[in-house]
């Protein structure tokens, strides 16, 4: 863990010490590619680790992760089939490609479908709570 810290301080140090710009974006590029290292390493930790230590404690409780993460594959896969990758607007360079731009727009969508369920599910506690909390 402290190896991971040393490493992401390192790389942000010499970023700063060399320049970002410098090496056309060498320094921008290299915490970019240690961000999704990182990001990987969180999401993997995630599951095994909830995973190991939910079969220790309740064998079944690894059915129920099991189907939460088809359930995650599958709305992700529904999104990716709904996205239609469109030209980017107003971009003045090459456009990027046909699967850059579907994949951008998954994201985008996942992004929106989250954050509505995120606000819908509030909201809706919230009124949960106080219709219980008038009884």
């Amino acid at each position: 863990m402290i190896a991971l810290i040393v490493v992401s301080v390192v790389l942000l140090v010499l970023g700063f010490v060399k320049g970002f710009e410098a090496n056309d974006g060498a320094g921008v590029e290299n915490l970019l590619r240690w961000a999704y290292v990182m990001l990987g390493l969180a999401v993997f930790a995630a599951i095994i680790v909830s995973a190991i230590v939910g079969f220790i404690n309740n064998p079944k409780s690894v059915i129920k992760l099991l189907i939460g993460l088809v359930a995650v594959a599958a709305v992700c896969f529904v999104v990716y089939l709904v996205s239609k990758g469109n030209p980017a607007v107003g971009l003045t360079v090459d456009q990027p490609s046909a699967s850059t731009l579907k994949f951008t727009d998954t994201i985008l969508n996942l992004t929106y479908l989250v954050g509505g369920v995120a606000i819908a599910s509030i909201i809706l506690g919230e009124v949960i709570s106080a219709i219980r909390n008038r009884k």
